[in-house]
């Protein structure tokens, strides 16, 4: 037996195990580099939704918007008398 060829191709099995960790090592990193990057974006959107929520929660929380809600509903207060105004020109 031959030592030497022995040596040779148990050192190059041993490089090739260390370039499948580097590669595979280098492929993760690279993968979890773009999920961050598709993360932030989505953050991104979320975070403008939630800000357009936010103040779409304020306006309709104000009392003048409620009032003008119902009364687009056709809804009064009590003890008002609604009155029907017919025949006007169109303008």
């Amino acid at each position: 037996m031959r030592w030497d060829r022995l040596g040779r191709v148990a050192m190059l099995g041993v490089a090739a195990a260390l370039l499948y960790l580097y590669l595979s090592a280098g492929i993760s990193v690279l993968s979890t580099w773009q999920e961050a990057r598709r993360n932030s974006a989505q953050v991104t959107v979320l975070e403008r939704q939630n800000e357009q929520l936010l103040a779409q929660h304020a306006a309709l929380s104000q009392p003048s918007t409620l009032v003008g809600e119902a009364r687009q509903l056709g809804m009064e207060r009590p003890g008002e008398q609604p009155y029907v105004i017919q025949g006007l020109p169109r303008n």
